[in-house]
């Protein structure tokens, strides 16, 4: 005959309760489990995001694309599909060209840095040729056979590019020499801005000053910079404001907004009118209706007003989180790597989009002034879609790399330094790059996946 054990007592001699742990300690426990995995789990995560967030803004900006270009490309006596044929060839263009730039080391982005900057550079000057093309008042396209592009997008991705390893070459001297954080690095930001300006296009000059302040910031550059840079900004904006007839009329309209058909400030009252029609659930996707010629450039710069009115406040949501799971993937990789080419690079990315989608956030809420900035990945543009995409494509790159903390040859005492594997992919000195890596097979798909944390 067996016995049973007695039941364990507490110290006064009560048997324990079998009661559940307290609903709080479990959330909390599940909150401190997530915000672990966000701040110290596999890099992967940021790839398979970043990859995901592009492709649900690519598609849902080439279906809106349709939904608001077809009336008016009917009434111009085009297919109602023109604009949207064209965007969907670009939007799977840029696919391939995202995920093959992912595959791609950090070294070869430095390496290629600099040949990138001149070739924007000179695509830049070639707008101001018989090839270069006005619209809207902007001379900042390229016509090269029959085909239209803007060499400003790809002057972006260069300048992030550019920027990063130049500061990456100068070191720690940056963060304590503010002549040496200037220069060149003031020249080589100077030269695409000027030349865009010379189009007549202050919304992409915006954009490169959001680039370079991020560069300076993450590599630490002294505080007077950026003191005398807001300075100088405010200086130059009240310049271009003043000496453009039209962009004053824009800040006259942003700040009273009494105007009528004619006047510059009807394109933000009617994207206004398109958010406020679609109210929580919006009217439907295809039944907007300020989108028959009420919404100047529905299709482009004020495509998120259609968005609102369509999908109503569900459908903006989910936008604006999609760009923010895109920004929090960013900053898991910038802040998790020792390399200051890396970190650069990412921050400017990061900033390129998340700024230039605040500022035509903030144009079509009209929280500030028409500026006439697209929306990245959503609003119609082929050479924009591609330079976004392709910039997401070499941050996908930087998430492949494995966390790990290496000795590696260098610099260093004694001939060697300490290095992550970020820092050791990026200068060539990663043994898993050498002869023997297997086939081309392999070595493509143990890319991607959890092999490659």
């Amino acid at each position: 005959m067996s016995t049973r054990a007695p039941a364990p007592t507490s110290p006064q001699g009560e048997a324990p309760e079998s009661t559940p742990r307290p609903s709080g300690t479990a959330l909390s426990t599940r909150l401190r489990t997530l915000w672990h995995h966000l701040t110290d789990g596999p890099l992967f995560h940021s790839y398979y995001a970043l990859a995901g967030c592009v492709i649900l803004l690519t598609g849902i900006g080439v279906m809106m694309v349709l939904s608001a270009s077809a009336v008016e490309s009917i009434s111009d006596s085009r297919s109602a599909y023109s604009l949207f044929a064209k965007q969907a060839v670009f939007a799977l263009l840029g696919l391939v060209l995202m995920f093959s730039l992912s595959l791609a080391p950090a070294r070869w982005y430095r390496a290629a840095a600099w040949p990138l900057w001149g070739l924007s550079v000179l695509l830049s000057l070639l707008v101001f040729t018989p090839l270069g093309q006005e619209v809207n008042g902007n001379r900042n396209w390229l016509v090269l056979g029959g085909q239209s592009f803007q060499p400003s997008e790809l002057a972006k991705l260069a300048l992030c590019l550019w920027l990063a390893a130049l500061f990456a070459k100068q070191g720690d001297v940056v963060e304590h020499e503010w002549k040496k954080a200037l220069w060149p690095s003031l020249l080589g930001f100077l030269v695409p801005t000027a030349l865009v300006l010379g189009g007549g296009d202050a919304g992409t000059a915006i954009v490169f000053c959001l680039i370079y302040a991020a560069a300076l910031w993450f590599v630490r550059a002294p505080i007077t910079i950026f003191l005398g840079g807001a300075a100088l900004a405010v200086v130059g904006g009240l310049f271009l404001v003043v000496t453009a007839p039209h962009r004053l009329d824009r800040i006259k309209g942003w700040l009273f907004g009494d105007c009528g058909a004619t006047d510059a400030c009807w394109q933000a009252q009617q994207g206004l009118n398109a958010l406020a029609t679609g109210g929580w659930w919006g009217v439907g996707l295809g039944q907007s209706r300020l989108k028959y010629n009420y919404v100047p450039e529905a299709h482009n710069d004020y495509i998120f007003s259609i968005i609102g009115e369509e999908l109503g406040l569900v459908g903006t949501t989910i936008i604006l989180v999609l760009f923010i799971v895109m920004v929090v993937a960013m900053a898991r990789i910038l802040t998790r790597t020792r390399s200051t080419f890396v970190r650069i690079t990412t921050a400017g990315i990061a900033t390129w989009l998340v700024g230039q989608a605040f500022v035509n956030l903030g144009m079509v809420t009209g929280l500030l002034p028409v500026i006439g900035i697209p929306l990245p990945f959503i609003s119609y543009g082929g050479s924009a879609l591609l330079m976004t995409m392709a910039a997401v494509g070499v941050v996908m790159s930087f998430a492949r790399v494995p966390r790990t903390v290496r000795v590696g040859r260098g610099q260093g005492p004694g001939g060697s330094q300490i290095l992550d594997a970020q820092e050791a992919h990026e200068q060539g000195l990663d043994d898993g790059d050498g002869a023997a890596r297997g086939s081309w097979v392999q070595r493509v798909t143990g890319r991607f996946g959890k092999g490659r944390r």
